[in-house]
């Protein structure tokens, strides 16, 4: 089986389900590069997001899943960077549908709100499915300019 090295981070409101998919996904295809944060301490979510963002925008990961208790601040950090397209996504459709139109990236999921065999199943399809292209790369590839 081949596996596919995907950076996870969260803050600590999504600590309790960034454990649970990495428990859940190993041994799965997909293995986890662990970005923090380790416990349910209070924690800074930007501290844990950049990190990620970073190296998904430098290449160095094609896809990433961060977590924070809505999801939102950790998608508006993600998406400070140009390479980057972090798509908030609360159930299997959005997942599903951010990566065939908008060749999302990074996966934000919202900690406090999802419920943990939804976002596994999300994660799953979201790391699984590709990019449709067609109509939708001019629209991707205008997400990053500047005007």
């Amino acid at each position: 089986m081949s596996f596919m090295k995907i950076p996870i981070a969260s803050d600590h409101a999504g600590y309790s389900l960034k454990s649970y998919l990495i428990n859940h996904l190993e041994g799965t295809g997909i293995e986890f590069e662990d970005f923090g944060t380790h416990s349910e301490e209070s924690v800074d979510y930007p501290d844990f997001i950049h990190p990620v963002a970073k190296a998904v925008d430098e290449g160095i990961y094609e896809k990433a899943v961060i977590i924070c208790g809505s999801g939102q601040g950790a998608a508006m950090t993600a998406n400070k960077y140009p390479g980057v397209r972090a798509a908030l996504c609360w159930d299997t459709e959005q997942a599903k549908m951010t990566r065939l139109h908008n060749n999302a990236n990074i996966i934000a999921l919202p900690g406090r709100y999802i419920n943990f065999e939804t976002a596994l199943e999300a994660v799953k399809i979201f790391v699984y499915t590709g990019f449709e292209g067609g109509r939708h790369l001019n629209r991707v590839n205008r997400i990053s300019v500047r005007l």
